[in-house]
């Protein structure tokens, strides 16, 4: 529960020091100019001509809110339910690979943010360091592991099982990664940070991985991951033979069609992430807020629902909450806090988002994040949503 009443957070953020960038557009601007080209632009850019990285962002500014007032809202309730645990706030760390190419800690100074800030984080497969040392890092944060498929089954089945070892807490099943987007920013800037070694964590720690080199030299392990990346054959009795092997619950992150929310559910599924990559896979799709409402009503709240994709405010996360979305996750935003200030950098942005969430919620009149589901949002057609 926050008390409004303690305090300005704007005024709060208003002093003597140097002010951190608090917008999207300012952090992504101070990265640029401190990191090397290929890092920046493998974070900023999407695939192909990037209309699905703007798509997203269109959806967000599609909607309106009609606040209403004189309501007291001395005490907002910003927590959220997820698993059987309750957290202070409806924000989640996005899985973002290959963080060590912006900062040496890496995903190491992510969970600790977490940790610190008690908002579950979700660790990549393609992480610079294992979940072991991600789990040694933050014991007691929540963690969750977002696993990519492999050509050789084996080797998912393996991190999925370390995982579950290690003491995560779910499993996040990413599904639109079958192969690599076309993302030309990488081909421009000659930049591929899995090539240079920076997704090295998880796969040198796993022993079928390993197992499947022909020599422990840096190129086998290259080619190693390139070769597993590559799983077009991924299905749906892949995810039903997961689900047996795992005892987590098991998350869908990609879905943007109602009918694959559908087959989620009657597969066993406990949990989707609306997502369209942040726009780096398929060019020229949906905005992941767009596909929102369809896969809300769908799933009619049978299991969570996390929006993916483009969330760069707290004012996105709020619409995204109005809409249907149990929580939603950051992905940008706080790689550039880490590209900043490593730690402090991750925490100070998703405390930013936060703190624009909850004025935002007391201002349009609500008390609770659920309680946003009933304000009124109007399409700038001119059309009510709800």
């Amino acid at each position: 529960m926050t008390n409004t009443t303690d305090g300005d957070l704007l005024l709060k953020n208003i002093t003597a020091q140097a002010p951190f960038p608090i917008c999207f557009a300012d952090l992504e601007k101070a990265v640029a100019e401190k990191i090397a080209a290929g890092p920046f632009g493998y974070i900023r850019s999407g695939a192909g001509g990037e209309q699905t990285l703007h798509n997203n962002r269109a959806a967000f500014k599609k909607y309106s809110i009609v606040p209403r007032f004189l309501n007291d809202v001395s005490n907002v309730d910003t927590s959220i339910h997820l698993f059987g645990k309750t957290y202070p706030t409806p924000l989640l760390f996005a899985p973002v690979g290959m963080n060590g190419m912006v900062h040496d800690e890496g995903e190491l100074a992510v969970v600790r943010a977490a940790r610190h800030l008690n908002i579950p984080y979700i660790q990549s497969t393609v992480s610079t360091y294992a979940l072991e040392e991600v789990a040694e890092a933050a014991p007691t944060a929540t963690k969750w592991f977002q696993l990519y498929w492999s050509t050789n089954e084996a080797i998912a089945y393996s991190m999925a099982a370390r995982a579950e070892a290690a003491g995560f807490e779910a499993i996040v099943l990413t599904i639109d990664t079958v192969m690599l987007g076309w993302r030309e920013e990488d081909v421009r800037n000659q930049f591929s940070p899995l090539k240079l070694g920076y997704a090295k964590g998880n796969y040198m720690n796993d022993p079928v991985f390993t197992a499947s080199l022909p020599d422990d030299s840096f190129e086998s392990y290259v080619q190693g991951v390139l070769k597993n990346v590559f799983h077009p054959t991924l299905n749906w009795e892949h995810v039903r033979e997961l689900k047996r092997r795992t005892n987590l619950p098991i998350l869908l992150k990609g879905i943007l069609h109602a009918e694959d929310a559908r087959l989620a559910i009657d597969n066993g599924i406990d949990g989707i992430i609306v997502s369209n990559h942040g726009g780096r896979q398929l060019d020229g799709v949906i905005g992941s807020l767009d596909a929102l409402p369809a896969i809300v009503e769908t799933v009619n709240g049978q299991i969570p629902i996390i929006l993916d994709s483009g969330v760069y405010r707290g004012m996105d996360a709020l619409k995204a909450l109005a809409l249907g979305a149990d929580a939603v996750a950051i992905g940008r935003p706080f790689v550039y806090g880490l590209a900043l200030n490593g730690q402090q950098g991750v925490e100070k942005v998703m405390t930013n988002l936060f703190d624009e969430l909850k004025v935002s919620i007391a201002l349009a009149g609500v008390t609770s994040v659920k309680g946003l589901r009933n304000i009124t949002l109007v399409k700038n057609d001119g059309t009510e949503d709800k």
